[in-house]
């Protein structure tokens, strides 16, 4: 099923675009004005359903890499770069990591990737 949403962001191919009347159906109240879309909507097709499988999984990325039949990093870097376009709030997090645990946890994530170790000793070697 196709919405009108997806066809809008396939006609605009990903360009600003801004909205300039709104309308409640239930009432018939109309606004007109210059309104922007909000962050999420701004997002190309595939990232909004990446974005809604990710929701619908509860953030699994188990099931992420099954749904989509991609890797651990894959999906991990897909969802930074989605959230990177949506900057609706900040979170610091501060995290010191040495190059060497940076190192490690690259190691552990090809080594998942590649299929020398399983998910469950992945997540235990990234704690």
């Amino acid at each position: 099923m196709i919405h009108e949403w997806q066809v809008l962001t396939t006609m605009t191919e990903g360009k600003p675009l801004r909205v300039l009347k709104v309308l409640v159906p239930e009432t018939s109240i109309q606004i007109e004005g210059e309104f922007v879309l909000p962050a999420l909507a701004q997002l190309s097709v595939e990232d909004q359903l990446f974005a809604a499988v990710f929701l619908k999984t509860h953030g699994s990325i188990k099931q992420m890499e099954k749904v989509f039949g991609i890797s651990y990093p894959t999906v991990k870097n897909r969802l930074n770069r989605i959230a990177g376009k949506l900057d609706l709030v900040h979170v610091d997090v501060e995290i010191e990591e040495t190059e060497t645990d940076k190192s490690d946890r690259l190691n552990i994530l090809d080594k998942l990737e590649s299929g020398e170790i399983s998910v469950e000793d992945a997540l235990k070697g990234l704690e």
